[in-house]
């Protein structure tokens, strides 16, 4: 079972009131169901979810609703849930702000009053076009899709409403609201109420987090050898031009032990350098001390090369 499958499931076992009930197959029907003049037809491949949906309309407009099980064979042999509404259906429809006098309108947030009704709008919405990738095994990724893009743009301004991050984005023929920031994902679970998938989703995403962290560590640390090791490779250089060029004598004694030292420790850094110098010698020097006596040595090479030119 996939995750987006347990998340919805486990959506299913909250209750809310019929204002929340309302909302959610209001969301369901619009983007999901099959309508006739004659007709309402829903499908679903998960049977909590037809459960759920018979349950509420059942419950709210006291109508039958007839309930066809199918075998479907693609790949793998899966029951496919069909329930049938023939009766009540303008009144339904008009009932839920889908048709008005037989016309289909455009879904209105003014019909959704409440945070609790948008909420429950998004769930119907989830449960209907919905998916979201598993945190570990890609990366975080929510998003609903819709036929056309004035329902995208709706269910979009529906989640920026409630502060989330959502971009739509045409995909062939389809329209695609989705989410890619991990909170935002993590705090549209919670209000879906569904507390086992978000404390499995924050779980790894805790994970990736920390293993993220370990890792930019590490390149950090490999970073600062690299840069250690090359900072030490010149400093032999320059060791090595003054040697030549007989200028070791100019230094003063301290600056010749931080050479010597360099020379010994050619890939030691800084801090590691100034506290070898400061625990075999008499000379109690800092990072800073070695860093001021290259720059020293620097200036000497520069002297000596400007002087060679003039």
């Amino acid at each position: 079972m996939t995750f987006s499958t347990r998340l919805k499931e486990e959506m299913t076992e909250y209750d809310g009131d019929s204002i929340e009930k309302r909302a959610e197959l209001a969301a369901i029907i619009r983007y999901d169901a099959h309508i006739t003049k004659d007709k309402i037809t829903i499908t679903s491949e998960n049977a909590k979810i037809a459960r759920r949906i018979y349950k509420n309309l059942k419950e709210i407009f006291n109508i039958n609703i007839k309930i066809i099980v199918r075998n479907q064979k693609r790949f793998r042999i899966k029951q496919i849930y069909i329930l049938e509404i023939k009766e009540k259906i303008n009144y339904i429809l008009e009932s839920l702000n889908i048709y008005q006098n037989g016309h289909k309108i455009k879904a209105n947030e003014n019909y959704l009053e409440v945070y609790e009704e948008k909420k429950a709008y998004l769930k119907g919405t989830f449960l209907s076009t919905g998916s979201v990738n598993d945190p570990s095994t890609s990366g975080y990724h929510l998003e609903f899709v819709f036929s056309t893009q004035t329902d995208a743009l709706f269910i979009q301004k529906i989640l920026k409403s409630l502060k989330f991050d959502a971009k739509v984005l045409k995909r062939s023929n389809r329209y695609m609201v989705y989410m890619k920031a991990a909170e935002d994902i993590s705090d549209l679970i919670k209000m879906f109420n569904a507390i086992n998938s978000l404390f499995y989703f924050e779980d790894i995403r805790i994970y990736r987090d920390h293993k993220n962290m370990v890792n930019r560590l590490n390149n950090c640390e490999i970073a600062n050898q690299e840069k250690t090791t090359s900072t030490g490779l010149k400093q032999l250089e320059s060791i090595n031009f003054i040697r030549q060029h007989d200028l070791y004598d100019l230094l003063d004694d301290h600056t010749k032990i931080v050479l010597e030292y360099r020379e010994k420790y050619p890939e030691s850094s800084y801090t590691e350098l100034a506290e070898i110098i400061s625990l075999e010698t008499d000379y109690q020097i800092g990072k800073s001390g070695i860093n001021h006596h290259f720059i020293k040595v620097k200036k000497l090479i520069d002297q000596y090369q400007q002087n060679k030119k003039d």
